[in-house]
């Protein structure tokens, strides 16, 4: 069985924009004190390997433990944020009016942002690579330091949630959730999790 802690960074620079995989998105004050606050809460996990998007606020988010641990985070590209195309670097309200944005809320399995990722390419290059670590790792504790929709769809798929649906999923800026996978198939073990650890069982 193999355990990921899907963690999603910290508050951030951007503001009330959509940051997308912009350059030079950092972490907050507040940011920075929830990736210390998480890698306190999670100091007893045996990770075996920690991994991160590339995106500078992931990073970060990963330092802290990765400090701790004197290693470094090893940088996936599959685990990086949906690409926003044209959206990125727009504000909410700039947003809003466009009828586009609205129906990528209603309908995130078949809405393509404007020169954008589709949600179910973010989901398959999740899963994939979630599977080629479980291969990897076939005991392995792993941390991987994502984004909140790239984790929502992960967990979507894992739960046999439609993309449709995946915005019922509650990811906060700070959290971990759980998974696992074996031969057997999945497990859930927590989702958004801010507080203490959960008690990790097989069944």
């Amino acid at each position: 069985m193999t355990t990921f802690y899907l963690m999603r960074h910290g508050n951030t620079t951007a503001g009330d924009t959509i940051p997308g995989r912009l350059p030079g998105v950092h972490l907050s004050p507040s940011g920075h004190d929830q990736a210390l606050r998480l890698t306190e809460r999670l100091a007893e996990v045996p990770f075996e390997a920690i991994f991160s998007s590339p995106l500078e606020r992931a990073r970060e988010t990963a330092a802290p433990l990765c400090e701790r641990r004197n290693v470094s985070p090893v940088i996936l590209e599959s685990i990086i944020e949906i690409d926003f195309g044209d959206w990125t670097g727009k504000s909410f309200s700039e947003l809003e009016p466009d009828e586009r944005w609205k129906q990528f809320h209603s309908f995130r399995s078949g809405t393509r942002p404007p020169n954008g990722e589709l949600m179910a390419d973010v989901q398959k290059r999740m899963v994939d690579q979630i599977e080629r670590l479980q291969h990897q790792y076939p005991n392995g504790i792993l941390a991987l330091f994502s984004h909140g929709d790239p984790i929502k769809v992960a967990i979507a798929h894992y739960a046999g949630i439609p993309l449709d649906f995946i915005l019922r999923i509650k990811i906060n800026t700070g959290s971990f959730s759980v998974i696992s996978v074996d031969d057997w198939g999945p497990k859930i073990h927590c989702i958004n999790q801010t507080g203490e650890l959960p008690d990790l069982k097989p069944f």
